[in-house]
């Protein structure tokens, strides 16, 4: 059986011993019973895994001795997703969380013309994804970027060689996801946020070599079409 694995975001080096923190500690000695002796695992969500031996147990306190740490690569190509956040939270949240089992790389929210969205709870946030993380059974946590401007998002992602932008604007030049996406390419997908890009913003994104793009002819909600791009690039470059 698999030893459960926590989030612990220190150095992980072996022959050390740590505390773990004390919502972690109370699941492993209130909810899963372990004791003095037993084995876990912990990940830093930077790539490192390491085998723990329970040392020492209270009510709210657990101390681990590191055992040994195992390195996980990332994954040779990630994606990059862009989109202006919808104002229902929880619509959100499930996105998150399913785009990090789906091994997104990084999550930026954008603010756009028809943003209804700006203020954001990272702390919870940062939650669901070590959740999903854990969940999925992964080694890297996505990053989540501060909110940016498109302007600044287009800038901060203009070194990656495959740059998308899905928008619904049907007098403005489009090709089908599964067209202009290519296997082996470090990609950026912006997704405009509900009533989408304006063609301003559209415009602004072609003239930083993104491709327009769309996912298919139903019109889709925010968190849709961003799980359909999250979906099929990690088909077509991990499964």
């Amino acid at each position: 059986m698999a030893l459960p694995q926590f989030f612990h975001n220190v150095l992980l080096a072996a022959g050390n011993e740590l505390a773990l923190e004390e919502d972690t500690a109370r699941h492993v000695v209130q909810v899963l019973r372990m004791n003095m002796g037993e084995q876990l695992q912990l990940t830093d969500g930077k790539g490192h895994v390491a085998t723990a031996t329970i040392v020492e147990t209270g009510k709210k306190k657990c101390w681990v001795k590191i055992q040994s740490v195992v390195f996980h690569d990332a994954p040779a190509v990630g994606l990059h997703l862009c989109l202006g956040f919808t104002k229902n939270a929880s619509r959100n949240e499930w996105l998150l969380e399913k785009a990090t089992e789906l091994g997104i790389k990084s999550i930026t929210p954008l603010i756009c013309t028809r943003t209804e969205r700006e203020k954001l709870r990272y702390d919870r946030l940062e939650n669901i994804l070590v959740s999903a993380l854990l969940q999925s059974q992964q080694f890297h946590l996505p990053v989540l970027n501060e909110s940016m401007t498109l302007k600044a998002a287009l800038e901060h992602y203009r070194d990656v060689p495959q740059k998308l932008v899905g928008h619904c604007i049907a007098a403005m030049e489009r090709k089908p996801l599964a067209e202009l996406l290519k296997t082996g390419k470090e990609t950026v997908i912006l997704i405009g946020p509900e009533g989408d890009f304006t063609e301003e913003e559209v415009n602004l994104c072609m003239s930083a070599q993104c491709e327009g793009t769309t996912m298919g002819t139903q019109r889709l909600r925010t968190e849709t079409a961003a799980m359909a791009a999250c979906a099929y690039f990690n088909l077509i470059n991990h499964a």
